[in-house]
């Protein structure tokens, strides 16, 4: 009898002991929000707008059917022609993310990390410290058959009463071996503010 009690209060201890009892640190004003719920904080540039045109150009390219066979992309970074600070790099992994997570393109290494497959490739075959049956071996890259590059751009209005943002996002698709622009679209974007 006094071990089954024993057992059952070590039980107990145990139980109780991986609880997570710590407090919520933080402030009393701060909550956790939906991801997917439209923001209207400001009118500059917003998550909401970054879906918006994720979602818009991702659909829009995948039902082209240019990406037939799951061909092998670059992505350039968009060029931000705005006059507000955007993480056009957000953009394009959206974009990216979706696109892969549905099975219509593979993405070779992109202009920024490019630098980084080669250091990579460099220190595997050149510093001999990998055993040599591991190695990736150099000239198997797979080239891309197509680079997807943008811009983002805005025209801002103000008046006394009002304050009106238009932005344009423009993606492309060029065949890289022959330079011709297979896909194209723009997303638009207007956004006011009374003051």
């Amino acid at each position: 009898m006094f071990a089954r009690f024993s057992f059952i209060a070590v039980i107990a201890l145990l139980a109780s002991g991986c609880a997570n009892t710590s407090p919520v640190l933080g402030s009393k004003n701060i909550s956790y929000g939906d991801t997917k719920a439209v923001e209207t904080v400001t009118n500059e540039f917003g998550s909401t707008d970054l879906q918006m045109i994720a979602e818009s150009m991702t659909r829009s390219l995948a039902q082209s059917g240019i990406l037939q066979g799951r061909p092998v992309v670059q992505v350039y970074d968009v060029k931000n022609k705005t006059s507000e600070y955007i993480d056009t790099r957000e953009i394009t992994t959206s974009i990216k993310t979706q696109l892969m997570k549905s099975g219509t393109a593979r993405f070779a290494s992109d202009n920024t990390a490019m630098q980084s497959q080669v250091d990579q490739l460099k220190l595997q075959n050149q510093s001999g410290l990998y055993k040599k049956a591991t190695v990736a071996k150099t000239g198997n890259m797979i080239a891309a058959k197509y680079r997807l590059e943008g811009s983002i751009s805005s025209i801002v209005k103000r008046s006394s009463d009002y304050k009106d943002v238009f932005y344009k996002f423009s993606l492309q698709l060029i065949d890289v071996e022959s330079g011709l622009a297979e896909w194209m679209d723009e997303k638009e974007i207007r956004k006011t503010t009374e003051r």
